[in-house]
């Protein structure tokens, strides 16, 4: 991997305010380990000169465009008057002069469709709404040498688009943001700022915003997302599709996996997430054996071995930031033993009684509380615990195994409108629209000395993404088995 030479200051912090022509020109300072002195007069002067005109010309708008402002307009009638600041956050360093890959923050990406750092988008109140403003670095400056010298140049990170190629894109004004800080320092009236994603804009708004405000628009953001529109329904369905193709490329290596670990698992689920998407939605849960038993088992180091069970918990993200979130349950050499296959079918018939109560009008706790049922009602079968199976459910002591919530909304965020209020998510009523996870398990610890030795080290959990139609619900994910007997069945056919 090279290394930038130089570094352009003025271009480095987007920020910063605009400063006048003479401020502007600020020398070049060298790395301090690069191997050039410095750029001579006429180096800098041939760098300017003899490039092709390369601006894009009759872009077409982005397919979300009118969504995303129906989804503005929704969001000016909700903060009338008042000044509306969403950015879309900065590059975070990973170690020295190295970046992670950037994902711009739910809330920018889902107004704007845009997804590029220090992008903010600008709502300012007029008579009757509001007036957007995108504001974007501009291509890369080739007259300061930003370009090539910059280590975030163009010829170093690729290609910016101009701010008018960004009006046409994106369907929204746009504007240097390196102007932004001072115009949000000269701004008056109320202002609003979804606050975590760019200490600079949130620096300048220092003395005209308040926490109060602030969450109630990070709030209003995370419901709005609580129904989904048809693009959104559609790219969650190209998450799955691909998760599902990502799901089928695992059984087929599970004999590497055996002779390396549960990382060739991770490896070959992200090579289909990179290929069909933009990344995975999430870290990748590749447990085998007593892994399983770990909820957010994200190291996958251990060993993958015949006779175990792996569960695989993983999800595709769309290059529009939409997630799959779906786990399977997989015998590792193809076949469930007689004791797994009692866990995993009575994970899956909770499972089957949890999507029954996915509905319009129905409670949103209401397809827990089935899944739930279930699987108390066979831990007590099972003499793992003292019934009857009301006073359980009432006491909790199903979840020593059950440990987890039996599902989540979905969508831009694997565990999508977090912020939202508890009485219009948790205590809500499902609504047509409305995507969510069901995902019961049973967890039996390796160490949990209060159920017979064969239980422990067992883990299973079969989680589907359900889309709430106006009649009941869709499976999005029912491409991949679900059955004990049908997924035997499928890694048979894979394997060949």
């Amino acid at each position: 991997m090279t290394v930038a030479e130089e570094l352009t200051p003025a271009a480095a912090d987007p920020a910063a305010d605009a400063a006048g022509p003479d401020e502007s020109e600020e020398p070049i300072k060298q790395r301090k380990n690069g191997l050039y002195p410095g750029v001579s007069d006429e180096l800098a002067e041939n760098m300017r000169t003899g490039w092709a005109d390369t601006e894009l010309r009759d872009l077409r708008p982005i397919p979300q465009a009118a969504e995303t402002a129906a989804r503005r307009a929704r969001l000016s009638a909700r903060f009338p008057g008042e000044r509306l600041v969403v950015p879309a956050g900065n590059l975070k360093t990973r170690s020295n002069d190295t970046d992670y890959p950037f994902r711009a923050s739910v809330e920018y990406a889902y107004l704007t469709g845009n997804q590029t750092e220090d992008g903010v988008l600008v709502l300012e109140p007029t008579a009757d709404g509001h007036r957007a403003t995108l504001y974007l670095l501009p291509r890369s400056d080739r007259d300061n040498g930003e370009f090539w010298l910059d280590g975030q140049g163009e010829l170093w990170v690729g290609r910016r688009h101009s701010l008018t190629e960004a009006e046409q894109l994106y369907g929204i004004p746009a504007s240097d943001v390196r102007e932004l800080a001072g115009k949000l320092r000269e701004a008056t009236g109320p202002v609003r700022v979804v606050r975590g994603y760019d200490a600079g804009v949130e620096a300048a708004l220092n003395d005209k915003v308040t926490a109060e405000r602030d969450e109630e628009l990070r709030v209003f953001l995370s419901e709005m997302r609580l129904v989904k529109d048809d693009f959104e329904i559609g790219e969650l369905q190209k998450a799955v599709d691909s998760t599902v193709r990502g799901f089928e490329d695992v059984v087929r290596v599970l004999d590497k996996a055996e002779s390396t670990s549960e990382r060739y698992i991770e490896g070959t689920f992200f090579l289909r997430a990179r290929v069909e998407g933009n990344d995975v939605g999430y870290g990748t849960i590749a447990a085998a054996g007593p892994h399983a038993c770990t909820l957010h088992w994200v190291r996958n180091d251990g060993p993958v071995r015949s006779g175990d069970l792996l569960l695989l918990d993983a999800g595709v993200e769309t290059h529009t930031y939409y997630t799959a979130d779906v786990t399977r349950t997989l015998p590792i050499n193809g076949r469930f033993s007689a004791l797994q296959k009692k866990i995993y079918d009575a994970v899956y018939e909770a499972q089957e009684a949890g999507i029954a109560a996915v509905k319009p009008g129905a409670k949103y706790r209401d397809f827990h509380d089935a899944a739930q049922r279930v699987l108390a009602a066979k831990l007590v079968e099972w003499g793992l615990i003292e019934g009857p199976v009301e006073r359980v459910l009432e006491l909790g002591l199903q979840r020593r195994w059950t440990l987890h919530g039996t599902g989540h909304m979905l969508g831009m965020d694997v565990h999508d409108c977090a912020a939202a209020r508890t009485e219009t998510y948790v205590d809500g009523v499902l609504e047509p629209g409305m995507v969510l996870t069901v995902e019961p398990g049973l967890y039996f610890q390796a160490d949990d000395l209060t159920v017979p030795e064969e239980y422990r080290g067992i883990g299973v959990r079969i989680e589907d993404d359900i889309l709430v139609t106006e009649d009941g619900n869709r499976n999005l994910s029912a491409a991949l088995p679900r059955r004990s007997g049908e997924v035997e069945d499928w890694m048979a056919s894979l394997k060949g």
